[in-house]
């Protein structure tokens, strides 16, 4: 809600009435999975509470560091259709997600599985398929997997072209980019592709699992301007025409 403050978010601390001294009152961040539904809807000062948390895994109260979880996983939804009382999420803060993935609506057949199970009576039993240990040790397989130079290369090369430059660069990136992806763009492209890779029961990264990620990771770091705006190209698009103007190296060996 944008009367949501960052100590909501964090915590802070207070002071206890029987021992006279002040103790943690814990936010929501400290937890497993936090999904921050509609994050648009809160401040922009409320909205960055979540770096420190989601980059660095501990947040700092009154000059006390507090450590989080080592599996916290944060998923956060926006607003796509409401402007009033919705504030756009800082650069900064968007480069701290890894993915941005567009939430269409259902098939009719997936649709229609959901209103036959919300509609009735639910008798729940949850069987746990992992252990937060177990998510730990799956993080540290991911990022044991190899990736070839080349491949490396292809997805910094990918990052790097969406960065507008006066005297070099991409044509179509000049016109329509304001500010391109950080060095943070390649390093999940890099990790989503180890993940990926091992998915499809693959031990090595592949091209095709660079391109696979590219617009979930780019297309929220390609921040269009008023050019791009005007004649309705999306980071989308500009994204798929990287993906054709950047060519990748002949071998992956």
């Amino acid at each position: 809600t944008p009367d949501l403050m960052p100590s909501d978010v964090v915590g802070t601390n207070v002071l206890d009435p029987r021992s006279g001294e002040f103790r943690l009152h814990r936010g929501p961040v400290f937890t497993e999975f936090l999904l921050a539904d509609e994050v648009n809807r809160t401040p922009p000062k409320t909205q960055a509470a979540l770096l420190e948390a989601m980059e660095e895994r501990h947040v700092t109260l009154d000059g006390e560091r507090h450590p989080l979880s080592p599996e916290l996983f944060v998923v956060a939804t926006q607003n796509p259709i409401e402007l009033e009382g919705t504030y756009p999420l800082p650069e900064a803060q968007l480069d701290r997600f890894m993915f941005k993935i567009h939430m269409e609506h259902l098939p009719e057949e997936h649709e229609l599985e959901v209103v036959r199970t919300t509609t009735r009576v639910m008798d729940l039993d949850f069987d746990p398929v992992v252990t937060g240990p177990d998510l730990v040790a799956f993080q540290s397989l991911v990022r044991g997997v190899p990736v070839a130079e080349p491949v490396l290369r292809y997805a910094l090369g990918l990052v790097r072209a969406t960065r507008p430059a006066p005297d070099g660069g991409l044509d179509f990136v000049r016109r329509w980019v304001s500010y391109g992806a950080s060095v943070r763009a390649a390093q999940y492209l890099v990790l989503g592709a180890k993940a990926r890779a091992l998915t499809l029961g693959r031990y090595h990264v592949t091209f095709e699992d660079i391109r696979a990620l590219a617009q979930p990771v780019l297309r929220h770091r390609v921040l269009t301007n008023f050019h791009a705006e005007s004649e309705g190209v999306t980071p989308d698009q500009i994204v798929g025409k990287l993906l054709e103007s950047v060519p990748q190296p002949r071998s992956e060996m």
